[in-house]
């Protein structure tokens, strides 16, 4: 079934299959094989380097201070480009970034493992992390794209699940693979991983079932976003680097100028970049507002926490690794379920329980005794995922499902955006509070994530009463 639809003083036109419901058996486990490596290896290459910075800085004969740039250009990369690709796959094709982004990433992934200097490293990664970008910005709108609606919440919850296991992975592959190789196969590892997943991507994965002909990808636009974001985690970043003062006063200065002219000319437009279209949508707003809330509250824990084991515990890094893997690990289990769930309970209802859990574990671990017992770590932590868990799968199914079709990409590019946005505040807001409060910052950090996600449950239950549309 083929259908049109004129719109907007540039005439663009909708056709394809807006009936389109998915893959069938067996191709959609293929598929989803495929979606799914290329969102681990996205993932993964954020965190897997952090171990092994130190041996990293020893071999380049670089300051420990400047190593902490190989993290941050990844990052930075992917923040700057995540809403530009999404943009570019409602135009070219989800399936066609991806396999651009396969590319990118692999390639970048082998000039880091060929770097010899601090410079040509901190390049390499800004090109995997513009790789990490194209798979990101499309992952949830290819899941959307291969499953039928009936059965989205359970493909969403396998998302979930897989964006935990390569968050707990990092670290134990990354010492792994240094306990019997140099650090340059932390990089070289992706290669043949990648060039697998080009090729399952190109034979499994279908093209967009809704194109919108007469539109055009707007340069300026992408620039003005990159800049923007660019700005936004620069100044983050530079205030939780102590930076000096002026320096930090220059870039909030640009931030507001750029960002106005940025906003400015994505206002009134049928198909923004920034997605204002989508944010009139009460459900989507809430939905992304709420993902925010919480995965700032997660990253105020997953950074606090270590420094409570240390100092109030006395744990060392190894005993703290595995700690704190108690977090990521139950979000294994309990997110798939959540998505199980969604069919059955409003998600709205799920993410509010959740995020109470999750306030629960937040707020027994910022009061806890240090005379405290390991069991009664662990399972005040797996509280925290558990919480986090049946959460993350019904707010990203009802982020996706109030977008249209035709503005899938846009919506996968903000909930990666929204992802990494609460991210990087929650990191920020502990280096703040250690400024603030010195020693009692570990405890102040996890009092202030349980009163996040106690907004955020509210924020998520205030859905209820929102229509979706078209309902």
């Amino acid at each position: 079934m083929e259908t049109k639809q004129t719109n907007d003083e540039e005439n663009p036109r909708l056709v394809g299959d807006l009936n389109w419901d998915g893959l069938h058996r067996p191709r959609i486990y293929y598929a989803m094989a495929a979606t799914f490596c290329g969102l681990f290896l996205s993932v993964i290459d954020g965190t897997i380097c952090n171990v092994a910075l130190p041996s990293i800085a020893a071999q380049l004969d670089i300051p420990s201070s400047d190593s902490i740039w190989i993290v941050n250009s990844f990052q930075l990369a992917v923040m700057m480009m995540l809403l530009p690709f999404a943009s570019m796959g409602e135009l070219w094709g989800y399936k066609r970034v991806y396999l651009y982004g396969i590319v990118v990433f692999s390639t970048g992934s082998l000039l880091c493992a060929l770097s010899g200097t601090l410079p040509t490293l901190v390049i390499s990664r800004v090109i995997q992390g513009l790789g990490a970008a194209m798979l990101m910005s499309v992952n949830t709108s290819i899941v959307k794209l291969i499953y039928p609606k009936r059965h989205l919440g359970e493909g969403v919850g396998l998302n979930a699940t897989v964006v935990a296991i390569a968050s707990v992975a990092g670290p134990s592959l990354s010492a792994a693979i240094l306990a019997v190789a140099p650090w340059p196969w932390l990089f070289a590892i992706n290669v043949p991983v990648g060039i697998v997943t080009f090729l399952m991507v190109r034979k499994y994965l279908p093209d967009n079932p809704v194109r919108v002909i007469g539109r055009k990808y707007n340069w300026r636009d992408a620039i003005l976003n990159a800049a923007t974001f660019g700005l936004f985690i620069g100044c983050i970043e530079a205030y939780s680097h102590d930076a000096p003062p002026h320096a930090i006063a220059t870039g909030i200065i640009l931030l507001l100028v750029i960002g106005f002219i940025y906003v400015r000319s994505q206002l009134g437009r049928r198909y923004p970049m920034l997605p204002f279209d989508l944010l009139k949508i009460p459900i989507f707003t809430m939905s992304v507002a709420t993902s925010i809330i919480s995965f700032t509250a997660q990253m105020l824990g997953m950074v606090a926490m270590p420094f409570l084991l240390v100092n109030t515990f006395g744990y060392d890094a190894v005993g703290t690794g595995l700690l704190m893997t108690s977090w990521p690990l139950v979000i294994i289990f309990v997110a798939p379920m959540a998505g199980w769930l969604i069919n059955k309970i409003h998600p709205g209802i799920l993410g509010g329980i959740g995020l109470t859990i999750m306030s629960i574990g937040c707020f027994s671990l910022s009061f806890i005794s240090p005379d405290e017992s390991h069991f009664g770590l662990v399972w005040r932590l797996m509280l925290c995922g558990a919480g986090f868990g049946m959460f993350q799968s019904p707010n990203n199914h009802l982020l996706l499902s109030s977008a249209p079709p035709q503005r899938a990409g846009s919506a996968s590019g903000m909930l990666a955006s929204a992802r990494l946005t609460g991210q990087t505040l929650g990191a920020a807001l502990v280096a703040l509070m250690f400024h603030l409060f010195g020693d009692t910052a570990p405890h102040d950090a996890m009092l202030l994530a349980g009163c996040l996600t106690i907004c955020g449950a509210l924020c998520s239950i205030t859905r209820l009463k929102e229509r979706m549309p078209g309902k």
